[in-house]
């Protein structure tokens, strides 16, 4: 597994069947996004009890849905990687729905670590990033408790390191500029249709090419540390 196929391959899934996945992120966004345009609407009205209470939905649907998302594009890559689309939109976001609680558990747990490492001396962080860059995957598709999927992931990622490394900070830094030019072509918008309408777009638009590249990773380096290619399943 290099860089380069890794890239190449996300890429490919990425445009190939971009309005699939585009719409499958958009769900999630525009009702986050509603949200947060409903709290900055009501402080600016000086509603502050209307603003603290769209504020905890907000962040409750912008956890929840964000970990949906992140299983919906491990079910979607695993889909999508036989170059057909078969799944329906809804059946994918209902695949993730048992996995769903591990998932946030897991998911919660190595945002607090890898945040953790990062405050403190960054290089730790950086590690952690990479050792349970498959967390997500390894909950969604293999059904593993939740520590045991840091297990998991750091088995599959050892002697690969490098590779999720950079596979990850690239992707990370090409999707934080795509999502920051898109933003910019909404400025002229008033605050609310700025906030709803274009970071929904840039969202929608750059967050599952990185997705793609992670769920890539999983199964790639499964296929290896298992000696044979994962099968998909129905």
């Amino acid at each position: 597994m290099t860089i380069g196929s890794v890239l190449d391959e996300a890429w490919t899934l990425f445009t190939r069947f971009f309005l699939r996945f585009f719409l499958i992120a958009l769900v999630v966004f525009a009702a986050i996004n509603l949200l947060y345009a409903l709290v900055v609407a009501a402080i600016s009205s000086d509603n502050n009890g209307a603003a603290i209470a769209l504020a905890i939905l907000g962040l409750a649907t912008a956890v929840i849905g964000a970990t949906w998302l992140q299983g919906a594009f491990v079910y979607a890559v695993q889909d999508a990687r036989d170059g057909t689309f078969d799944s329906s939109m809804g059946e994918i976001f209902a695949r993730v729905a048992p996995s769903i609680l591990p998932l946030l558990g897991a998911g919660l747990l190595a945002g607090l670590g890898i945040a953790l490492g990062l405050l403190l001396l960054i290089v730790p962080g950086l590690i952690l990033l990479t050792l349970w860059a498959v967390i997500a995957p390894v909950v969604v598709i293999e059904k593993r408790p939740v520590f045991e999927a840091f297990g998991r992931s750091r088995e599959l990622v050892r002697g690969h390191g490098w590779t999720v490394f950079f596979v990850v900070i690239i992707t990370g830094l090409l999707s934080g500029v795509a999502s920051a030019l898109l933003q910019a072509a909404f400025s002229a918008l008033p605050e609310f249709l700025e906030i709803f309408i274009g970071s929904t777009i840039a969202q929608a638009v750059v967050a599952p090419f990185g997705a793609i590249a992670i769920a890539i990773m999983f199964f790639r380096l499964r296929e290896a540390h298992d000696g044979a290619a994962v099968p998909v399943e129905a």
